[in-house]
């Protein structure tokens, strides 16, 4: 296969339906972060049946090593009656973003209507249960992704609103708040077309600090007369102003090639919703979806990754 700075772990996928400790149809898209000296991941299942009322939930996996992981059979986040309409705008429980705020971890997923997807956000400091927060974007809204901290006093967030079906309908934005709930100042920051490799629509990841910008992974399609492939890009953005990208990878940084990105319940799909990082080690794990049916590892070198991101402005 012929891998760009990401390489694929050679024990993938590393977590699989028939890993899981209830009946899954898939296990994909999870947040991510360090937690008390372990990973965790947020992972997002679609149950083969009904479990507590839904067909979708947000399930724990912890790990000490990175790669075997003990998943909780109670999901974390599941379909809730957030707006009093009876689960009516929180039908779909998938792909949460994960992100690190002091000793809070806040999760962000989208709450899933007729209209398209909102934007809830919820928190937890345990892992064991969650807090409710408030529905922080109008759909459709393609979850945002917060900043672990403020910037210039204010919270930062990207996302991805939709506007229409055709070429470019998704472009990532940038916006701020006080208070993680009211946003505003919303300003476009990266569009379709850039590369080959995201001609349709992008979305955004959890940003990560690092010595020389927040880096920012992001998912982009191209739309073939074929099929739509999911590919993985980067791009670096300025650390006291984030709206400022400093630069952006042109070529992808993980393709779909292998047999359990190729083949699953969503074929050509490498879907990631978020990173860590170790800049001393020189290292970026990235986890992510795979077909839309499994979990899979990437590492890579987290300096080649910045210096791609700053050769192609």
């Amino acid at each position: 296969m012929n891998e760009f700075i990401m390489h694929r772990h050679p024990k993938n996928p590393i977590i699989r339906p028939e890993d899981f400790p209830v009946p899954a149809d898939s296990v994909m898209n999870c947040g991510q972060a360090m937690y008390q000296g372990k990973t965790v991941l947020l992972v997002a299942v679609v149950y083969r049946g009904i479990v507590n009322g839904s067909k979708t939930g947000i399930h724990v996996a912890m790990s000490t090593d990175g790669l075997s992981f003990e998943v909780d059979p109670k999901p974390l986040c599941t379909m809730s009656n957030w707006c009093g309409k009876d689960s009516f705008y929180d039908r779909w429980v998938i792909d949460p973003r994960l992100t690190q705020i002091g000793d809070e971890y806040y999760i962000v997923r989208p709450g899933q209507g007729p209209c398209g997807p909102c934007a809830l956000l919820e928190k937890t400091t345990d892992f064991k249960s969650v807090e409710f927060i408030d529905c922080i974007a109008l759909p459709p809204n393609r979850v945002p992704c917060l900043f672990p901290k403020k910037i210039n006093g204010k919270y930062v967030r990207l996302d991805r609103p939709m506007f229409g079906s055709g070429k470019g309908c998704g472009d990532i934005w940038i916006s701020y708040s006080p208070d993680l709930i009211h946003w505003g100042e919303h300003r476009p920051l990266l569009s379709p077309g850039i590369a080959p490799y995201f001609d349709f629509k992008i979305g955004p990841t959890v940003p990560v600090k690092t010595k020389e910008g927040w880096l920012e992974i992001f998912h982009g399609t191209w739309d073939t007369c074929a099929d739509v492939r999911y590919s993985l890009g980067a791009m670096l953005l300025d650390l006291d102003d984030p709206s400022k990208i400093i630069g952006c990878t042109r070529s992808w940084i993980l393709t779909p090639q292998a047999d359990y990105e190729m083949m699953g319940h969503v074929s050509n799909v490498v879907f990631a919703c978020g990173c860590l990082v170790d800049e001393e080690k020189d290292e970026i794990k990235i986890y992510y979806g795979a077909a839309d049916e499994r979990i899979c590892l990437a590492t890579g070198s987290l300096n080649a990754l910045i210096d791609a991101c700053k050769r192609e402005l």
